[in-house]
């Protein structure tokens, strides 16, 4: 054989190795897009979820949901209030810049500086201080038991390029502002941002130069936003794309049915409510003048009464939800069965309610809901305006892209009357949803009651919610919990839904794994 054949055989050779058949590229769609590529921008699943593939915390999550060492390797109690951690040495940002103490500290002024959506998790923490240049110290408002469960999606970004590129504070996505760190990244992850086409698509690449041991075999990874469910579905069947992280309930049994698709499900450990503003003296969407309806615990109450939990469980959802009866549901460390327990659907106590409230005719009031954020979230949000009709009162729907919705309702003045919401507490802990959801706000407060977007507020519960935090007896803390959870339940303080199942579709040929959080973490996936 010819030297010149042999050198074009063993070209070709390369050739073929290098073709894009040897290329793992993991395409998924959502139909909602990431708002944001800082991952302090906000406190939502699907952007925290997204954006763990390119930022890392101290601790992270493994596959059972168990904290376990990421960027720090160890850590100890010195103090009852002081955590030292040990930060894991060779680590390098994206860019090549190296991981330091400076990195945490300055992770800690950003995520609890202006326009940052994610205070809540180091709302214990008052000081990050640097021991060493892999060594840092939290010093938190007394002891904390479940500070580690806290800060697992707390990530850490780089000072030195957040300095360079004027990023040095969050954009605040409630009043849409941008800074670098918007459309751009640089972390410690598993994978890196390539290019970044906001509502369009998200491509990312792994990181070669990544701390630990990849499990997964992607080449690239293409995130698109594919608003409508037929579309999103209809490429999926087609092969345009090998995964869905958002299922229409109406679609599951047609994809579980098709060869070569499966549906990934579990229970989740997100609830869906509604709120109330139970705030200010006139509501900013209702028929009512010179008062709030919703300051009367009566109406609040009817309100839930006239809800049929079971009709929207088996038409809206078509069975993949578990109505829940409080705030935090089956997996989330307090819940119990009788807490759980929701009270019966009952439209004549409803009608006898508001007509005791003052209400007889009904009245008038906005409901603000997303239209891609949950499952079925503006259909649901359509059969309770349904059924609240049945009791007079008129429900005038608004239904957003989530961007819109969380820019509404979770902006400064809360500019909501009557809203749906749901929550994951990031800890599985009862007292993450007390801290952000039940306890009263305040510019007095801090970051406490942050997502209490309608302003519900009991002092014992507040004071409750303060001791939680640091008791370390487990049966007192059970107890406390206990007693907040009954008097929110009792004061109809809002009106919880359900738990969504989590319901995804891939390809057979995508293997992955499913958290109870809805997190999907790419570094598990592979194709086969």
């Amino acid at each position: 054989m010819s030297k010149t054949i042999l050198l074009s055989a063993v070209a070709a050779v390369a050739i073929l190795a290098a073709q894009p058949a040897m290329a793992k590229t993991l395409k998924w769609a959502n139909d909602g897009d990431v708002n944001s590529m800082d991952p302090y921008a906000r406190n939502e699943t699907f952007l925290l979820s997204f954006m763990s593939n390119i930022y890392e915390p101290l601790v992270r999550r493994d596959k059972n949901l168990k904290v376990e060492p990421a960027l720090a390797t160890e850590w100890t109690q010195t103090a009852p209030d002081t955590w030292r951690f040990k930060l894991r040495e060779d680590v390098k940002f994206h860019d090549g810049a190296p991981f330091t103490a400076d990195d945490v500290v300055f992770s800690y002024q950003r995520a609890t500086g202006p326009g940052s959506n994610i205070p809540t998790k180091l709302a214990s923490v008052k000081e990050v201080r640097k021991i060493d240049d892999h060594t840092v110290e939290f010093v938190t408002n007394g002891p904390n038991p479940i500070l580690l469960e806290e800060i697992s999606d707390w990530y850490i970004m780089d000072k030195e390029w957040s300095e360079a590129n004027n990023a040095t504070q969050a954009a605040d996505l409630t009043k849409n502002e941008e800074t670098y760190a918007s459309r751009n990244a640089n972390g410690t992850g598993p994978f890196m941002l390539q290019d970044r086409q906001p509502d369009v698509k998200t491509v990312l690449v792994p990181n070669p130069n990544w701390w630990d041991e990849p499990e997964h075999n992607l080449t690239e990874v293409v995130f698109s936003r594919i608003g409508n469910d037929a579309t999103r579905v209809a490429a999926l069947l087609s092969g345009e794309i090998d995964m869905i992280y958002t299922v229409p309930p109406q679609d599951v049994e047609r994809i579980r049915r098709t060869p070569g698709l499966r549906i990934v499900e579990g229970p989740e450990l997100r609830t869906i409510f509604l709120g109330f503003d139970q705030t200010r003296d006139e509501l900013l969407e209702s028929s009512v003048k010179g008062k709030n309806p919703f300051k009367d615990p009566k109406v609040r109450e009817a309100f839930y009464r006239a809800i049929d939990m079971d009709a929207i469980k088996s038409k809206v959802m078509r069975g993949a939800s578990a109505p829940v009866g409080t705030m935090i549901g089956e997996g989330i460390n307090g819940y119990t069965d009788e807490l759980g327990e929701r009270y019966p659907h009952d439209v004549e106590l409803a009608r006898k309610l508001l007509a005791e409230a003052g209400y007889a005719d009904g009245f008038e009031v906005g409901l603000d809901c997303p239209n891609d954020r949950y499952v079925n979230d503006e259909a649901i949000c359509q059969a309770v305006a349904s059924m609240l009709a049945r009791v007079g009162v008129k429900v005038n729907l608004n239904a957003q892209t989530r961007s819109k919705y969380f820019a509404k309702i979770l902006g400064p003045a809360y500019d909501t009357s009557f809203y749906m919401l749901g929550w994951t507490p990031s800890t599985y802990d009862a007292h993450n949803a007390l801290y952000n959801l039940v306890a009263s706000r305040g510019d007095d407060k801090g970051s406490q009651g942050l997502f209490n977007v309608g302003g519900y507020s009991n002092p014992r519960v507040d004071e409750l919610t303060a001791a939680i935090l640091s008791e370390t007896d487990a049966d007192k803390r059970d107890a406390m919990i206990q007693e907040a959870l009954t008097i929110h339940k009792e004061e109809f303080g809002h009106i919880p839904l359900h738990q969504q199942t989590v319901v995804w579709a891939a390809r057979d040929n995508v293997d992955l794994v499913q958290l109870a959080d809805n997190y999907f973490p790419l570094r598990f996936v592979r194709l086969q």
